[in-house]
């Protein structure tokens, strides 16, 4: 594997790199092909990503069952999350939330967030 070494027993992917992890929020939103993808990652990083590193990192997540690929014409694919790739975005936000909420005023400002995307 490229970046990625372990999936833990529960199926969620906790050793997975933060490039990997990027690209599961992304495609949390909806299905998309590798340049979109390629695209929402530069947005991020504000900096040109190398398709030598995007295409494994997503074969990778494939690998894993954490990403779905299909063939949406001969020459390009649609990746999507699998419900294991949900799970593990899930597992890894409630995780960081678990050690960013510490107290009542942190659990304000992330409910602050989360009402600025309903």
């Amino acid at each position: 594997m490229s970046e990625a070494q372990t999936i833990n027993d529960s199926g969620t992917a906790r050793d997975l790199t933060a490039f990997q992890q990027n690209i599961l929020v992304i495609l949390a939103e909806e299905p998309m092909y590798g340049l979109a993808i390629k695209r929402e990652l530069e947005s991020y990083y504000g900096t040109e990503v190398n398709h030598g590193r995007l295409y494994p990192n997503l074969d990778d997540l494939v690998e894993m069952d954490l990403v779905e690929k299909s063939e949406l014409d001969k020459r390009t694919n649609q990746y999507e999350l699998t419900d294991a790739g949900h799970s593990a975005v899930l597992d890894r936000l409630d995780w960081m939330l678990s050690k960013f909420v510490t107290g009542t005023d942190r659990a304000d400002e992330v409910r602050d967030v989360i009402e600025t995307y309903e």
